[in-house]
């Protein structure tokens, strides 16, 4: 993927095909600024999905990892359901 070009919405809105040939042709992604802010980004389809496939294997990780960390940690200090029901119950009374 090349460096992205930076455009205000107004050259986006005015040169749009040019914006996604580039996208898709030179993988060149364009960010969009609106009064002088980075708003947006246009990418091309294939690595907008590649993108989203490591954002989601990396967030199954995460939580993979969280779940062995619970499980190593074992039922110690755990509370069960109805225990942390009556303590609420207790609370509000």
């Amino acid at each position: 993927m090349s460096e992205p070009v930076i455009a205000s919405m107004v050259e986006v809105r005015s040169h749009l095909a040019d914006v996604l040939d580039r996208a898709r042709r030179d993988e060149t992604p364009t960010i969009i600024t609106r009064r002088g802010k980075q708003e947006a980004v246009v990418l091309d389809i294939r690595e907008y999905r590649h993108l989203r496939r490591l954002a989601e294997q990396a967030e199954e990780e995460w939580l993979d990892r969280l779940a062995d960390e619970a499980e190593a940690e074992g039922a110690e200090g755990s509370v069960s359901i109805e225990e942390m029901a009556a303590v609420l119950r207790s609370h509000h009374a």
